[in-house]
């Protein structure tokens, strides 16, 4: 070979090589780009919350199901979005789900009526569930186990979690300056240009054969929607109400009947055996306690600043930045702690701050004010979960068989969506039990804000539980796995 040939074939080693680091740079922002919209309609209308309630007249309890009927939807078939995606090849699944996202945010931000506005979230719900899936399957895919691995994980956090609090600063400034219905106009241009990008940057996966297990997504979905529903109702009417008990009979045998399936289906959208591995088990069960707590958090740490301090929307949503400041800013150093520091380490690190910041929120009282009582658990909560959350999808997803991929991805999600309903529904149902007659005209600033400590003292127990399963049951597996979760 000539002196030409070797240096050319010597550049262009480098070249192409650059060229696959830009276009997989490319199609991560891209997918990450629709998993920020995804991940903002969980808590952009938490803002905007008290607007809703006044435009569509919702009661307290039925307010709270503009987050459910999304997040219930979205947690409930994310498995079988999962599934669709190996089967039908991801970018096209994820092509679909965007564009079901897209046109049901532009219905719901036409709503007239209550019942418009939940069916429309309701649809977001299945358009993120189909989407979302093949956003960390495609980052699992493209990047190798390790390091690079852990940046692009790092990267995906800060978006998943830092998108969290960002949707509340951006709820605030859409909601004063425009109007509560532009948090869902807003996704319109948002999925257009997503839906334009990706075939021209995201690459088709092959198809796999299989089968859909619908049964198995429609006993999952309606049996969390049932359990949600009687915990609600019995909040609101008694834990002896009928129809409460009849949701609970009826979320017994849905939710049974579903572990009963997946156990004899050639081809389950929950594969059992990813609840083999004690390690990946637990960071499943510390994922759910620790979501939900937060969605809890959000949802009355919103309505405190708005109706007890008195802040407007915007100034509520500002309110939030160092939180997601914290967040974002720890999550995007937590790869390099990682190669550091053992994953177990991060995540007993980052629940302490969290555990703190979330009993500090249990004390406060019509008094406290922003800087004294809010600020600081904010920054404590924002720091340990940017540390915790890297090193617990690490421990989800590592491991995993190559055809398990996708269900494993979705379990991520599935256990963060399931967690914000049910910790919602737990939190909402302790605030009414703790303020009494909170639902009268009468009632006293005292009584609502003493409901909000009780469902943050509630929140303090999802984690300090959360921690006890980090230090036991993660922590056993640790001792005797000699994999990257240490």
């Amino acid at each position: 070979m000539s002196t030409s040939s070797i240096m050319q074939t010597t550049v262009q080693r480098p070249t192409r090589r650059a060229a696959l680091r830009d276009r997989r740079g490319l199609s991560l922002a891209i997918v990450l780009g629709a998993q920020l919209m995804i991940i903002l309609d969980m808590t952009v209308v938490n803002i905007a919350l008290p607007s809703i309630a006044h435009g569509l007249h919702f009661s307290t309890a039925g307010l709270s199901w503009v987050l459910n009927a999304y997040t219930l939807t979205f947690g409930g078939l994310l498995l079988l979005g999962g599934r669709a995606g190996d089967i039908l090849g991801r970018r096209r699944v994820f092509l679909a789900g965007i564009a079901l996202f897209t046109a049901a945010s532009l219905a719901g931000g036409l709503a007239q009526t209550a019942g418009w506005l939940l069916a429309a979230r309701a649809v977001q719900g299945v358009g993120g569930a189909i989407a979302s899936p093949a956003v960390l399957a495609m980052i699992t895919a493209s990047f190798a186990d390790g390091r690079e691995r852990a940046r692009a994980l790092g990267i995906y956090t800060a978006v998943v979690m830092g998108g969290g609090s960002l949707g509340l600063v951006l709820g605030g400034v859409i909601t004063e300056w425009v109007s509560w219905r532009w948090v869902l106009f807003i996704n319109v241009p948002i999925g257009v240009l997503v839906a334009v990008a990706t075939p021209l940057f995201l690459a088709e996966t092959p198809r796999r054969p299989g089968h859909f297990d619908a049964a198995g997504a429609l006993t999952s979905t309606a049996g969390m929607v049932s359990l949600v529903y009687g915990i609600i109702r019995a909040g609101a009417d008694g834990w002896s109400n009928r129809v409460a008990l009849a949701a609970f009979v009826a979320a017994t045998v849905l939710l049974a009947g579903f572990v009963y399936r997946e156990s004899r289906a050639r081809q389950p959208i929950t594969p059992l055996r990813l609840f083999a591995d004690r390690r990946r088990a637990g960071s499943y069960l510390a994922r759910l306690l620790i979501v939900a707590g937060m969605f809890g958090m959000f949802f009355f740490l919103t309505q405190f600043v708005q109706d007890i301090l008195r802040f407007s929307p915007l100034r509520a949503g500002i309110s939030f930045l160092p939180m997601t400041a914290a967040l974002f800013g720890v999550s995007r150093l937590a790869p390099r702690l990682v190669s550091r520091f053992t994953p177990w380490t991060l995540m007993v690190a980052g629940m302490l701050p969290v555990v703190a910041g979330m009993a500090w929120l249990s004390r406060i009282s019509p008094g406290t004010g922003y800087l004294a009582g809010v600020l600081g658990p904010m920054l404590l909560l924002g720091a340990g979960m940017g540390v915790v959350f890297v090193p617990l999808t690490m421990a989800s997803l590592s491991g995993v068989r190559p055809e398990d991929s996708g269900a494993a991805s979705s379990m991520v999600n599935v256990m963060q969506q399931v967690g914000g309903s049910l910790g919602l529904a737990v939190l909402v149902t302790a605030a009414s039990g703790a303020t009494g007659n909170a639902a009268r005209p009468a009632v006293t600033g005292q009584a609502v804000v003493h409901g909000m400590a009780s469902a943050f003292t509630l929140a303090a127990v999802f984690d300090v539980l959360a921690l006890v399963v980090v230090l036991t049951v993660m922590r056993a597996q640790r001792a005797g796995h000699a994999g990257p979760a240490g």
